[in-house]
């Protein structure tokens, strides 16, 4: 059954539903107190401390991260939050709370990446961000400090700091819908040496990946490994068929080979590409360029990679006759790499190696989403 565009938001809104309507597992730092101090590697290579913006009036703290598509498309307003206040003194740092290993590859369905440290300098260098950017993954001490219940999540602690503000950073995602800037006011007022005009807002955004949740990733892995693999012939007709793309899906069609060393190499990418995106209208076709009484090699190659996609095998040995009927383009190496849109037209070609952060952004700016920033996101840098 095809599942529909809105599905990959369920688990974000249920997740945000936790946490507005119930009590929290891991409680929000509470009014007033202290700030924690921390010893963070940063993006830049260096380690962060609390002592080290020491010299700034306000702390501004904000918790982000690569793989939640809230935070994704806040990180130009934490940007711009850092530049129009970095000139009165005011100190933002980004801190990444999720652990990695607490991440299931189907809640990367809006990323290219996952949230390990080095994934978030390919994401700050991708995006051009500046501001201090802190890896909490291994131990999230401040997150089990301070509690964000989501990304985005930001807390404001004053000169003396104290906590005098958490919560979202504005009141919707939606920039043009945008009517309150509550982080912002909160930063003003305290500037002013004023009280904060609200103290603590509820946020809107993706869970925080605790450390607790690595049993459910694993348990996740188990069933996808248990999926059954099968291996489809494929005639020409059946090429031209695929190339037409009667799926309705956003597909990516792999040709590849047993005796093709970079193709093995990069089978796994593959098929976790597939497995980050299926959730949403997203199907991935591998083709065998084997000879059709190769097929034992194949079936063990894919069984080894759990390749639980659809997979087709060359049904004749005239290897030329097939690869022209799925496109007359095609020069003939292994591997061969087409995303096509549901229309039919081909939106990514490549022959050779793929450069998979390309592909998944490719991916991600051509997948339909309810809300078009989604994928603005990834046409812009």
């Amino acid at each position: 059954m095809q599942r529909s565009s809105k599905m990959w938001l369920f688990p974000v809104l249920f997740a945000l539903a936790l946490c507005g309507f119930s009590q929290p597992a891991h409680p929000i730092l509470a009014f007033g107190s202290p700030a924690p101090d921390f010893s963070l590697p940063g993006v830049d290579g260096g380690i962060h401390k609390l002592a080290d913006y020491a010299a700034s009036p306000i702390l501004v703290i904000v918790f982000m991260c690569n793989h939640c598509p809230i935070a994704s498309i806040y990180e130009g307003r934490v940007q711009k939050l850092a530049d129009d206040y970095q000139p009165k003194g005011v100190a933002v740092v980004a801190i990444q709370p999720n652990d990695p290993e607490a991440i299931r590859v189907d809640e990367l369905d809006s990323a290219d990446t996952s949230d390990s440290l080095d994934e978030m300098k390919i994401r700050v260098e991708y995006k051009h961000l500046r501001y201090p950017y802190l890896y909490d993954g291994e131990t999230q001490s401040m997150a089990r400090a301070l509690g964000p219940q989501a990304t985005p999540h930001a807390f404001i602690f004053d000169q003396e700091r104290k906590l005098r503000y958490q919560g979202r950073i504005d009141n919707s995602y939606r920039e043009e819908l945008v009517k309150t800037q509550d982080a912002r006011n909160a930063i003003d007022a305290l500037l002013a040496g004023q009280p904060v005009p609200v103290e603590q807002t509820g946020v809107f955004g993706c869970s925080t990946k605790w450390k607790e949740k690595q049993a459910s990733r694993i348990a996740d892995q188990k069933k996808i490994e248990a999926e059954p693999v099968t291996l489809e012939m494929a005639s020409a007709d059946d090429l031209k068929k695929l190339r037409a793309n009667p799926t309705g899906k956003l597909l990516l069609v792999s040709f590849w080979a047993t005796w093709c060393g970079p193709c093995v190499h990069e089978f796994p990418d593959v098929e976790t590409t597939y497995r980050m995106y299926r959730v949403r209208d997203f199907d991935l076709v591998t083709v065998s360029t084997n000879m059709p009484d190769e097929k034992t090699g194949v079936v063990k190659m894919l069984e080894k990679q759990h390749a639980s996609s659809r997979n087709l095998l060359f049904a004749s040995d005239d290897t030329y006759a097939l690869q022209s009927a799925f496109d007359p383009k095609w020069q003939s190496a292994v591997p061969y790499t087409v995303l096509i849109a549901p229309n039919g037209n081909i939106v990514y070609r490549h022959q050779g190696d793929i450069d998979f952060l390309e592909l998944r952004r490719t991916i991600l700016a051509n997948l339909h989403a309810d809300y078009i920033g989604f994928q603005n996101y990834w046409t812009t840098e």
